[in-house]
């Protein structure tokens, strides 16, 4: 039997076939889970039917407003009654704040940057946490750029630098309560994400330059941490930020 057999998992941010959380959606279903697919809007709604098709749940949640994620969780809630995780794959920053200079980042950038990134993680979290079963799990992406200056990272490795710490304090809340919070820092993968980076092919090859064996990291492997992070399996891993990144975090 596969150790996510029998478990709901709802999973945020899928874009299409390259996104790091198709790979993780993909992990949880071969280990057993029956996967529930957010969506921002009617226009992703159509490329999320068009990718997995009309048989899977689906509901729509813009994490920009909380009535939106309220709703999706009760309409969450009414279907599946209870979950057993959440994968939070979403971020976003205006693409003049990922380039240029950091002191050229506006308030209303960083503003914007900071809510999508780091406080839709709170909030989508406020909302689950009531129909996470026991022994359940929350995961969020986040990347090395959140502790080191990355090139034309800027604004969101600010952002990022926020979620994980985010972690920290949501994973010592909701521990005493069964709920594991932890994120995977992935290495540099070719999204659509990634491609809002300026020069992100120097970014890719660089990473992929600085891994031992000289071979980039797969959605499917940062998958695979993430079905494993869902599972009881991980009931020591607590407030952890994983590098999934073929050793990129070492040098």
């Amino acid at each position: 039997m596969s150790f996510l057999t029998g478990k709901k998992i709802v999973v945020m941010g899928v874009a299409n076939k390259k996104s790091i959380a198709w790979g993780c959606a993909q992990a949880l279903i071969q280990q057993g889970a029956e996967v529930i697919y957010t969506y921002q809007n009617e226009r992703m709604a159509k490329s999320l039917v068009k990718l997995v098709g009309e048989e899977p749940f689906m509901v729509e949640c813009d994490v920009a407003d909380d009535q939106s994620i309220q709703s999706a969780f009760e309409q969450i809630k009414s279907y599946a009654g209870e979950i057993h995780g959440v994968v939070h794959a979403i971020a976003y920053a205006n693409k003049e704040d990922l380039q240029g200079k950091v002191t050229e980042i506006s308030r209303q950038g960083y503003a914007l940057a900071q809510d999508i990134s780091s406080y839709s993680f709170i909030a989508v979290t406020k909302y689950a946490k009531p129909i996470l079963a026991e022994n359940s799990g929350i995961v969020t992406l986040t990347y090395l750029g959140a502790e080191r200056a990355v090139p034309n990272y800027n604004m969101m490795g600010i952002a990022k630098a926020a979620l994980e710490s985010s972690v920290r304090y949501l994973a010592a809340e909701l521990s005493p309560e069964k709920i594991r919070v932890n994120a995977i820092s992935a290495g540099a993968i070719k999204t659509l994400a990634v491609t809002g980076v300026k020069d992100y092919q120097k970014l890719l090859q660089l990473s992929e330059d600085r891994t031992p064996d000289n071979v980039g990291v797969t959605i499917e492997e940062v998958g695979n941490v993430c079905a494993f992070l869902m599972s009881p399996l991980s009931s020591g891993i607590i407030g952890e930020v994983i590098f999934v990144d073929k050793g990129v975090h070492l040098s």
